[in-house]
């Protein structure tokens, strides 16, 4: 089964964030809610194999530049309950933790 990979960018930071491209789909819907709310909010992630040991965290603000790019050219179907659940995350003060699973690189 091949894994297909999406990219946020976010700001002016020189790395992008892969992530699973459903993964990134369900995200994009909570974040782009949040953002047009005016809500700002952290989204983390542990750090892969490939990058020095730890995690990192940003800070998802309205006012700082955010692109989504998916390697499927079809949106996937959505999961509600999957949605809900990082709508919740966003909202607490740990903010969304990607599953360490969903993130390449």
């Amino acid at each position: 089964m091949v894994i297909l990979m999406g990219v946020l960018f976010y700001g002016s930071s020189e790395h992008a964030i892969e992530i699973e491209d459903v993964a990134l789909a369900h995200l994009k819907v909570v974040i782009a809610t949040k953002l047009r709310r005016n809500e700002s909010f952290t989204l983390s992630w542990m750090h892969d194999d490939t990058q020095p040991r730890g995690r990192s965290t940003i800070w998802l603000h309205p006012a700082i530049q955010l692109r989504f790019e998916f390697d499927e050219p079809t949106p996937p179907p959505l999961d509600p309950e999957r949605i809900q659940a990082y709508a919740n995350s966003a909202n607490t003060s740990g903010g969304i933790l990607i599953p360490e699973e969903h993130i390449l690189g």
